[in-house]
């Protein structure tokens, strides 16, 4: 079937890919980077999304996160304070997000889809401190393609044992009880809290890789 050119539809795939190219061309500079996910309505865990990102970028990478408020802002700042690249990858909303002051790199998005495809193809680490929906949606998606072979295993770290207790224990006992999961697919991310336990994690994940 042809495409309707008076419709609205070809104006939208050429944003679409628009949105594709200039993410790529953005981005494809950059060093290695890790992605650092979060809430944008607190602040509670700020003074770890700092540290981390601090740490991190003492270690040489670059820290990507979706450009808001709280976490995100948090992670941003941890790395500006350090000297390092700081990236936001921020979406349009209806409630406009503003992007934070600490980005030393933006890049805005219409599409969700887009920005989480620039996420997974330019990091190389995905670390998740306690959010809502999106950083959920965004944590899910991730160990899905690991899972499904659809990316090569990259670390995945979720931080805050006390937030995420609940979803694992549900995840080992009602999802892999009922045989939705493999017990290996627990394997796709780790917990943990200290910052520099993260970076060696990571550090080591690569240094094994490499072997």
């Amino acid at each position: 079937m042809p495409i309707d050119f008076n419709s609205k539809e070809p104006l939208r795939i050429f944003r679409i890919l628009s949105e594709f190219v200039d993410g790529f061309e953005d981005l494809s500079e950059i060093g290695p980077a890790v992605t650092i996910f979060g809430s944008a309505r607190t602040k509670q865990d700020k003074n770890t999304a700092i540290e981390i990102s601090k740490q991190l970028v003492k270690n040489g990478y670059t820290i990507i996160t979706g450009g808001g408020g709280g976490i995100m802002e948090e992670a941003n700042k941890g790395a500006y304070l350090a000297g390092g690249e700081s990236i936001g990858l921020n979406i349009d909303l209806p409630h406009e997000q503003i992007p934070n002051k600490y980005i030393t790199k933006l890049l805005n998005f219409r599409y969700f889809f887009i920005r989480k495809v620039m996420f997974v193809r330019f990091s190389k680490a995905f670390i998740a401190l306690p959010g809502g929906f999106g950083t959920l949606d965004e944590f899910f998606e991730l160990i899905t393609l690991i899972q499904t072979d659809k990316i090569k295993k990259i670390p995945v770290i979720l931080v805050g044992k006390d937030y995420w207790f609940g979803l694992v224990e549900w995840m080992k006992n009602t999802i892999l009880a009922k045989n939705k999961i493999d017990k290996k697919d627990l394997n796709l991310f780790k917990i943990i809290d200290e910052p520099e336990k993260i970076v060696k994690y990571i550090n080591s994940f690569y240094k094994n890789e490499t072997k």
